[in-house]
Parts: structure tokens; sequence; C-alpha cells
């Protein structure tokens, strides 16, 4: 697997000097004095700054999943620059995470694929305030509750996105994966809540295990703060839709 398109990299054109240099000083300083402030200066400067890739280019982590290793870079050394903000396209593409210096006892950061996803749609890696659901455990419908459905935009599942969970889940063993967005307290603007859903449940797999590893593929595939459930495509009548 090749994170680069072509076969010089550096036209894409290089990184913003001035975040390299921030960047470089942040990662200087030791892991127990990086606090909110260290975490936010390191958001806001890591997109446009300039990396390189490792001697190894992707990696299959130990959480299973596939990440461009990235390392800083210093003013003295030749290097072919790697600027995530202008490799977003193949990122996304091709379903890579990415992690930062994993030449390191310990990485400095790792973004998910749901993490790249979301800077693409936001210009942010993570977004705090959203109409999604915060409850992440067992989010359920309730059988009184008033819901909307409807089909995600694609500021939602952008179409490099639903490829990357179809793909998955049709090796998962979903022949044919769907999807509807839900939304809760439609009439109340000040509290409505939105949700995505799959059409499949944990019967249709060998045991709790698999679907459960199917759900933590699926969130990491999505921006963080995303909500889903999983329904019996019988159970809902014209609102499921091909991912």
């Amino acid at each position: 697997m090749s994170a680069t398109n072509n076969e010089n990299a550096t036209e894409f054109g290089l990184g913003d000097l001035e975040k390299t240099v921030t960047l470089n000083a942040l990662l200087e300083i030791p892991f127990d004095q990086r606090d909110q402030a260290w975490v936010t200066t390191f958001l806001d400067n890591i997109a446009g700054a300039n990396l390189k890739i490792s001697q190894t280019e992707v990696v299959i982590a130990s959480d299973g999943f596939p990440y461009v290793q990235l390392e800083s870079v210093h003013t003295d050394e030749n290097f072919q620059a790697f600027v995530i903000n202008k490799q977003l396209p193949t990122l996304l593409m091709q379903g890579f995470g990415v992690v930062i210096n994993p030449q390191n006892t310990q990485p400095d950061w790792v973004f998910s694929y749901g993490d790249i996803v979301n800077y693409e749609l936001n210009d942010s890696f993570y977004t705090e305030e959203s109409i999604f659901s915060h409850n992440k455990e067992n989010v359920a419908i309730g059988s009184d509750e008033k819901i909307l459905i409807g089909q995600p935009s694609d500021a939602i599942l952008p179409k490099y996105l639903r490829n990357q969970l179809r793909e998955f889940l049709k090796h998962a063993g979903i022949e044919t994966p769907k999807a509807m967005l839900i939304a809760r307290n439609p009439e109340d603007e000040a509290n409505v809540k939105q949700d995505l859903v799959f059409n499949f449940t944990p019967h249709q797999f060998a045991n709790e295990e698999q679907f459960q590893q199917v759900g933590g593929t699926i969130a990491w595939f999505l921006p963080k703060h995303y909500s889903f459930l999983f329904v019996d495509e019988a159970a809902v009548e014209n609102g499921f839709q091909a991912i």
C-alpha cells in the first residue's frame, strides 16, 4: 500500500513553515506536561505542517487498522514533504488513518480515518458540539418515540466514506449494507438529536464478539461525534437505502 499517488509527493507543495516550527517546538514538550492548551495548538498546526513519511509508509497497527506513518522534520534535513491537508484525497480514498512519530516509544498522536473525514468536512479533526446524540452506549429507539426518517447527506456520509463503509460491511458479511438517518424530538428545535442507523443486528453474526468488532470498525471510520445504532431492516418501512 502506498500513501502517495505519484512518484514525487512534493508536487503537492510544501507545508507552512511557521506551523512546522510551532509543531516541532510542541513535540519537545514531555507528555506529562501536554495540557489542553498544548492539544489545541497541536491540532491547529499539525494539518498544515511539513512532515515526512516513515521508512515503513503504511502499517496495520495493533488496533487492526491501517495508518500512514508520519514523522516530524527538522530544518537541517533533506526530506520529501507530506502535508496532511494537501494529501486528504489520498488518505480518504485509500482508507488510512495517520500516526505521528510512530518511531518513538509513544507516538505523539493517532488520527483515525474518521478524524481525517471530520477534518475534510469541518476543517477540524474533532467536533465538540453537534446534533448527534451524546449517549454512545446502548442507543435505542423508544416504542413511543417520535422520530423522522431520512437519508444522510453528503455532508454526513460523503461518497468516499460510503465506499469505505460499504466495502468493509460487505467483507463482514452484510450483503447489502444500508443506512438511514433518524431525527429524535424533531418538533423541539432545542433538543432535536440525530443518529445514523445501519440495517443489521447482532443475530446476523456468529457471536457477540464479531458484532462488537464490526461496531468498533464503523466507529473508526466515522467522525467521533457521530452516534449510530442497528435496526432490523424488516422493522422499518421505506427508511433504509443502500450505502
